[in-house]
């Protein structure tokens, strides 16, 4: 077999399906990534999202029977929402971040990979492959950093030259031995605007990220928000593009090659107080495809309510009122209290009030207290 030959014919059949960008590592260990990883987790810089078997993070031959090489390929997404609903008093809007725009990229990601996958199989009847898009074992930033897809950037995403960092990464192990690309070098330089712009000061170092002060994580937690974090979440119900959109690189980049990624410009900017009493039904229906729903309703309706507080909508206080009242999840109830105090208004504080008498769950009583003392400062000014 000519590995060299089917490697060009793998990489124009790529372009064929609309493969953005394609390229081949090896399968050696990962040891410069394992030692991060090991750094992330002494130091508690892990989601907890991840899999929690570094050995398997950073060694090919613990997940799959003889691997040779390692292909990888991305694709590139929208950074343009054409047509923006534009939020207004009464009115306002929160918004989903670029990567959850479209149809969840895990599928889109995917179809490709398999679509290779057979198209190899056809050429090699003993190929055998392992696909992963961003849940898979290995750590894709190292697979693509390896495979000359771009170079890790101190924002910790995959930068390409072509497309900026605007990219979904997947990647397949392979028992075919393709002879490996030339990793691309920093083009970060001395440029630190990701970091500089980072709201919560996440990116603690370039190319070290803390997840536990990420927003993009932090949006995804289903439990109560952080106090520290609750007004820098602005008005994001799923992740965040501070660190993409501060880099000079991806200035201008747009790429809307693939129909299934556009965005539906009211499902990815939509109205905050309709998401206040979404059904599970309603919420599959109109953001189920997203894979910004993977986590459910509960964490984007707890990020509507911070985003109404951070616009100080007082047109959301009767909504949040009811959501205080009624809602059977402390965490909504909690946070609509927050919410509240920070609203401010008569009829806001004397919701609280009443809540305070009748509410029976410690930590919403704390929120209510946080919210009642709101109202505390105001007086003292």
């Amino acid at each position: 077999m000519d590995y060299g030959k089917l490697k060009e014919d793998i990489i124009a059949y790529s372009k064929s399906i609309g493969i953005d960008k394609i390229g081949f590592a090896s399968s050696d260990p990962f040891i410069e990534m394992k030692n991060l990883l090991i750094r992330q987790q002494e130091l508690g810089y892990q989601s907890g999202f991840e899999e929690k078997d570094i050995e398997k993070r950073t060694h090919p031959e613990l997940i799959f029977e003889g691997p040779r090489s390692i292909i990888a390929i991305a694709l590139a997404y929208p950074s343009k929402l054409p047509d923006a609903p534009r939020g207004k008093k009464g009115e306002r809007r929160g918004i989903f971040c670029r990567a959850s725009w479209g149809i969840d990229y895990h599928v889109l990601v995917r179809e490709k990979l398999e679509d290779l996958a057979r198209y190899i199989e056809g050429r090699v009847k003993q190929s055998r492959f392992k696909l992963m898009v961003d849940t898979g074992e290995l750590v894709d930033r190292a697979v693509a950093e390896r495979a000359g897809i771009g170079w890790s950037g101190k924002n910790c995403s995959i930068i390409t030259p072509e497309f900026g960092s605007y990219v979904y990464l997947g990647e397949m192990i392979t028992n075919l031995p393709f002879e490996p690309d030339t990793p691309m070098l920093d083009q970060c330089g001395d440029c630190n605007k990701c970091r500089d712009a980072c709201p919560t000061g996440a990116l603690v170092q370039p190319g070290q990220l803390d997840a536990q002060r990420c927003i993009a994580f932090l949006t995804q937690t289903k439990g109560f928000m952080p106090d520290e974090f609750r007004t820098k979440i602005g008005n994001r119900l799923y992740g965040c593009d501070t660190c993409q959109t501060s880099c000079p690189i991806n200035k201008g980049k747009d790429f809307r090659e693939h129909p299934k990624m556009e965005p539906a410009p009211e499902v990815v900017k939509p109205l905050l107080i309709p998401l206040l009493k979404i059904s599970n039904r309603e919420f599959r229906e109109s953001y189920g495809e997203l894979s910004g729903s993977w986590r459910g309703k509960k964490p984007i309706q707890r990020n509507a309510i911070l985003a109404l507080a951070h616009f100080k909508d007082s047109s959301a206080v009767g909504d949040l009122i009811d959501v205080l009242r009624k809602d059977v999840r402390p965490v909504l109830r909690g946070t609509a209290a927050w919410a509240l105090g920070k609203i401010g208004g008569d009829e806001a504080q004397e919701a609280l009030l009443k809540a305070q008498l009748v509410e029976e769950d410690n930590e919403v009583l704390v929120e209510i207290e946080k919210g009642l003392e709101f109202f505390a400062v105001k007086d003292e000014v």
